[in-house]
């Protein structure tokens, strides 16, 4: 079976994603825990966060997936596009141990393999 060169939309959309993800998790680790969630000072809250370059590149790779997701979502129905996704479920934790040295316990790897089986499944129905 011959894989529709689309599919690498999804593939890439999803990779700018898991960039986004990390980038903004490590910006976040500058930042540090946010405590004051007083939404009434949006600036207090967020404003750390606006500072912390990792963070702009991490919004910025959204952005960019965002417009790869929408050249995505003009090729596939949604059903099938959308679960293929949950691949970062997988490619996250693994990027995040590399290079945040996250753990991962055994039984979030077993999930990860369920989330696998099911995105195989969905690519072949």
């Amino acid at each position: 079976m011959k894989m529709d060169r689309s599919i690498w939309l999804i593939i890439v959309a999803m990779l700018i994603g898991v960039v986004g993800q990390v980038a903004l998790k490590a910006g976040m680790n500058q930042v540090g825990r946010i405590e004051n969630l007083d939404f009434a000072k949006p600036m207090q809250i967020f404003g750390p966060a606006l500072t912390q370059p990792l963070v702009w590149i991490g919004l910025a790779a959204y952005a960019l997936s965002a417009m790869f997701w929408l050249i995505v979502l003009s090729r596939f129905d949604l059903s099938y596009a959308y679960p293929m996704l949950a691949s970062m479920y997988l490619v996250i934790p693994i990027v995040s141990r590399i290079f945040l040295n996250e753990s991962i316990p055994p039984l979030r790897w077993v999930g990860m393999l369920v989330v696998l089986i099911g995105v195989i499944l969905v690519s072949r129905g």
